[in-house]
């Protein structure tokens, strides 16, 4: 669901729009905007006012929401300069009425709407697929994220950025009788760019919103074609060109230390009772990053911890379907797109979570690794490999056995451009080795083509092999997935696609979301903008089809129809409902709580609804609620979330969840509820000082889930945090013998000093 929640706080952002204004190349101005060289150092207090900034040209910002094309309704100036250290953004955002600026929030990576934005955008490689983003408030909160895939989103629980992406950079800001200003600071040493004959051509796109006036405004004035994230497509940003720009070859050294005691329960050898272990901890470890050459950059860890990473999200599965958890290790995130090998959905050859933790979720040590990420002429290349420790846990007899040998993860992957700037084509390889000699290795080779106007082909193929598995033909290793997509939301939008799953293709380090199938689909959809007089910005209908069969009988998986329909408001309401039509066929039972309910093997025909609604993000209070029912297999279910955020000031922030499911068969005498409750609490008392508390409690689990971190991060790369993890049981008498109060417990004190050599 956090997930699902990012993806529509975003939307918000944007407010889903879906216009059409003429084919991909519109908004293209032949001349490159040329970006100043200074030859005097910035005053770097958040207030651009120096005679340096005077013959730079600001950016002509256009108007993006409400009505797109208009003068913006406030003015704002926006400059960028570089030297041989940095690069600048001078920005003065005015306002008529100084009052109306509203920030409500220190938080790092703070995603409300209730605050002024500036935003800047830099495909630094000129891709046209990948870029990097840094947005501020009034407040010099820090924003950055690596945006993917041109923004494209292929499902509707996805975001195609990376929120967790961090990087050094600095912002200062002041708020004036004008409105407020800022300046932001971002190291070259930070930044991945390729220089051709003493020049460096990069993409830039630059962004304003204004929260009393629901209204963003964005430089190169690029219309919403694309849909919700038409604004951050590194496709759309303005060329721009840098002369005498030198790459910085990078060098930081980041040790840490890592203190505290671990508490857990264990069965005895006898099985009769649980015994407490207390283990000290103590741990050292690091990172190092250095630049190889000018594009081309050398990660190594060593004893990689993430103990200050956050809890997962519980969720509860009601599908077939396996469930998918996005990656926050800081280390698997930087330019983390460059590995990305996507089958479809979130199908993916390779899958950073499986390295240092298993599939029940336990940690894992990393003895350490190393990853290169960097271009080589034409070639964006990728590699990776790392070292995990064995994974030994206690037997019902109190010996510990080992669940996981020590292993070998490796990943490579290449990727150029072709034919035009919106095409590629790439391979992959990966491996995955057991100190017991086993091993898994897959590769793959992909493509995605621009033909014409915004219709674009994407395809995969890819193989594995394993041990003890034999292929006794072609297919059955084999994953393939095409699609021919039109990506536009006026008017008419089409998706048509393919994809098959072999019988033994297991990416080892990758995700599958099911196994053993073949599928067809097809996605029909038409949008409208209804015009500067209605209060609906946009809204469109959908209608989507798809058939999915077993391997290797080919008898039917599953056959499903949706239609839906989905508007925004000017005012930033967002909902959608949808009508879904279904035939499953079960040849294994569907278990949804162990021992408790399930759904026997067959056939079955049922009609269901899904239906969302949140209201605007601009106000200090937002809900967001999400509910699904009807029909469900042989009997009925209903299922509503609820995620309130209220931030109370810009001190503290308030949030929580609540999850109900329900699903009953009659005739079969069988149904289930499940509630999950969390409770998130964050105390900022800067932009440097944090304390965040999170609780989640899962019926179904009948355990609580607790998590409190402190923060103190008083420049990029310096932390010292406090972390206390606790998983609690609050059903002790359900197993014989009696469960421990709490499984385990453990509080740690973590820090990290980056030097900047």
């Amino acid at each position: 669901m956090k997930t699902i929640r990012l993806f529509l706080i975003i939307t918000l952002l944007s407010n889903t729009a879906i216009v059409l204004y003429g084919n991909i190349d519109t908004i293209s101005v032949n001349l490159p905007l040329i970006i100043s060289r200074l030859s005097q150092p910035v005053q770097f207090d958040g207030i651009p006012d120096e005679e340096l900034w005077q013959p730079v040209s600001p950016l002509n910002m256009t108007m993006y929401q409400p009505v797109f094309g208009k003068d913006p309704s406030e003015k704002s100036d926006i400059r960028i300069v570089y030297d041989d250290e940095y690069l600048y953004i001078g920005a003065r955002m005015f306002y008529q009425d100084a009052t109306m600026v509203q920030s409500t929030s220190f938080k790092r990576d703070y995603l409300g709407m209730g605050s002024d934005w500036l935003g800047i955008i830099l495909d630094t490689y000129d891709d046209k697929e990948n870029a990097l983003a840094f947005f501020t408030t009034p407040d010099a909160l820090r924003w950055d994220a690596a945006i993917l895939k041109d923004a494209v989103v292929s499902m509707p629980d996805q975001i195609p950025f990376n929120l967790s992406w961090n990087t050094f950079w600095d912002v200062k800001t002041n708020k004036n009788e004008e409105g407020w200003s800022a300046e932001i600071r971002i190291p070259l040493s930070s930044l991945r760019f390729q220089e051709k004959d003493g020049e460096v051509k990069m993409g830039v796109i630059a962004w304003r919103w204004i929260p009393s006036k629901n209204e963003i405004n964005v430089y190169p004035a690029i219309p919403p074609n694309w849909g919700q994230f038409s604004y951050l497509k590194p496709s759309q940003a303005k060329e721009t060109m840098f002369k005498g720009l030198k790459p910085d070859k990078p060098l930081y050294i980041a040790p840490y230390a890592l203190s505290g005691l671990k508490s857990t329960y264990e069965l005895n050898s006898g099985g009769t009772d649980y015994i407490r272990t207390n283990k000290p901890l103590f741990e050292v470890g690091g990172d190092i990053k250095y630049g190889l050459s000018a594009n081309m950059v050398l990660d190594l860890t060593v004893n990689t911890d993430f103990a200050q990473v956050e809890a997962d999200n519980e969720q509860i599965n009601l599908t077939r379907f396996s469930l998918y958890y996005p990656e926050k290790r800081p280390f698997f995130l930087e330019r983390s797109s460059i590995f990305d090998f996507n089958l479809g959905a979130n199908n993916t050859l390779f899958y950073s979570r499986r390295i240092g933790l298993s599939d029940d979720g336990d940690p894992i040590r990393i003895y350490g690794g190393a990853r290169i990420i960097g271009r080589v002429g034409k070639w964006d290349l990728a590699m990776l490999d790392m070292q995990t420790a064995p994974l030994n846990k206690k037997n019902t007899d109190g010996i510990y056995e080992e669940i996981l040998p020590s292993e070998n993860f490796g990943v490579l992957r290449i990727r150029r451009q072709v034919i035009n700037e919106n095409s590629y084509v790439g391979a992959g390889f990966t491996s995955r080795i057991g100190a017991n000699g086993n091993y898994n290795v897959g590769y793959g080779v992909d493509g995605i083509f621009r033909l014409f106007g915004q219709d674009y082909l994407d395809m995969k193929f890819a193989q594995t092999y394993e041990t003890g598995t034999a292929a006794s033909n072609f297919l059955k290793p084999t994953r393939i997935s095409l699609d021919w997509t039109r990506r536009s939301s006026k008017g008419l939008g089409y998706t048509v696609g393919y994809s098959y799953s072999g019988l033994n293709f297991n990416p080892g380090i990758g995700f599958e979301m099911m196994d053993d199938y073949y599928s067809a689909k097809a996605i029909l959809l038409y949008g409208w903008i209804p015009g500067e007089k209605s209060k609906l910005y946009s809204h469109s209908i959908r209608y989507n089809t798809r058939y999915a069969a077993y391997i290797p009988d080919g008898d039917l998986m599953t056959y499903s129809n949706t239609v839906g329909w989905e508007f925004s408001t000017k005012n930033q309401w967002h909902g959608m409902v949808n009508l879904i039509y279904s035939t499953e066929n079960l040849k294994d039972s569907l278990i949804l709580i162990e021992d408790k309910a399930f759904v026997l093997p067959g056939q079955y025909e049922f009609m269901n609804f899904m239906g969302m609604l949140s209201t605007p993000g601009s106000n200090p209070f937002m809900l967001m609620m999400t509910t699904s029912g009807g029909q469900f297999f042989d009997g009925w279910s209903f299922s509503a979330r609820f995620e309130p955020v209220w931030n109370i000031s810009k001190h503290f922030e308030l949030g929580g969840t609540y999850g109900f499911d329900h699903a009953e068969f009659a005739e079969r005498d069988m149904k289930m509820t499940n509630h999950i409750i969390g409770v998130k609490a964050l105390y900022m008392l800067n932009t440097k000082l944090s304390v965040n508390a999170f609780i989640q409690y899962n019926t179904a689990e009948h355990g609580v889930v607790s998590n409190f971190r402190l923060r103190f991060n008083p420049k990029e790369g310096n932390d010292f945090y406090v972390v206390f993890n606790e998983g609690r049981n609050t059903s002790l008498t359900r197993e014989i013998p009696n469960l421990p109060l709490y499984n385990s417990r453990a509080v740690m004190v973590k820090y990290t000093y980056t030097f900047n050599l």
